[in-house]
């Protein structure tokens, strides 16, 4: 597999593409190839696939793969594809990062282990299984602290790994008081912090940037949307990047908190990307009154997803 030509550290957007089903719920993989064709045109510096937002708990391990091999083969090295692959147990995700990596993965993004409400691991063990996925690989891996997995994970432990494992660079921080907790990761971890981000769909984008994120992954329905607030950022027009902000926000706001995963499948629909925005079950389609509002909103802001495919 060809590998990206981007070198690190990886920094700017890198949303999460959405598992493209057909009408029957089964893998639409030239669908899939056209949502990723759409994602980098609209200024994607990066992808991350198979994240709770591609629906990875809905797939097969069978299907995993076949993602996993059709994405980066068509890719092809164009930009960098981050590869989730959270398991439970610390042999089987440290397969899952080296088959990722031997794909063409540029990293692997890998939460704490947990299994439904009530069954975690204490730090040491945490500590042991990220070691065990780190030594398995030779790409970065991002620790995913989000509020899913019910894990606390401090600053100061994420910091500790981050000096002590030789692949523990990147944080994908989502947690309340994001950009708190990414001062206080800098602060500790100094250089050994590669890759502070941003993530939850960008809803707290403008105070992380202030915090030292360098990276955000959102949903892909609006790649061109975050850069071009993010843009302006690093180039140190910040005025021009908090009006972008509030440009999109409603946008943003939606989606995180009406639609979710959902909201990038429907705008692909919408814009003729993909032929269907189909979830599987149980997950439920949209309300018909909420995807009208979010079409509506897209539409005042004219993201290139609504015209891409037209």
């Amino acid at each position: 597999m060809a590998s990206s030509r981007v070198r690190r550290p990886y920094k700017g957007v890198f949303p999460v593409v959405p598992t493209v089903f057909d009408g029957d719920g089964r893998l639409d993989l030239e669908g899939q190839k056209r949502a990723v064709d759409f994602m980098i045109d609209a200024g994607s510096h990066g992808l991350c696939i198979l994240a709770n937002f591609s629906e990875q708990f809905v797939l097969t391990d069978a299907e995993r793969d076949l993602v996993l091999d059709t994405v980066l083969s068509h890719v092809a090295g164009r930009v960098p594809v981050i590869v989730t692959t959270t398991h439970f147990a610390s042999q089987i995700c440290a397969e899952r990062s080296r088959r990722a990596q031997e794909a063409g993965a540029a990293m692997v993004m890998v939460m704490p282990p947990y299994h439904g409400a009530t069954i975690r691991v204490r730090e040491p063990a945490i500590y042991e299984f990220y070691r065990t996925v780190s030594d398995t690989i030779s790409i970065p891996i991002m620790i995913q602290d989000a509020p899913v997995a019910g894990t606390p994970l401090s600053a100061a432990f994420l910091a500790r790994m981050a000096r002590e494992l030789e692949n523990v660079g990147y944080f994908k921080i989502e947690v309340p008081q994001t950009a708190a907790k990414l001062r206080e990761l800098i602060a500790l971890g100094g250089e050994a912090i590669e890759g502070p981000w941003d993530g939850e769909e960008a809803i707290t984008l403008m105070a992380d940037l202030d915090a030292g994120a360098t990276g955000a992954m959102t949903g892909g329905g609006y790649p061109d949307g975050i850069r071009q607030i993010i843009d302006p950022y690093v180039a140190g027009r910040r005025d021009e990047a908090a009006a972008a902000y509030e440009r999109w926000l409603p946008l943003i706001n939606y989606e995180n908190r009406q639609c979710g995963l959902i909201a990038c499948k429907a705008l692909m629909k919408e814009g003729g990307v993909t032929k269907h925005e189909t979830v599987r079950l149980p997950l439920q389609p949209l309300h018909p009154a909420v995807r009208a509002g979010l079409i509506e909103i897209a539409s005042r802001l004219g993201p290139l997803v609504l015209r891409w495919g037209k």
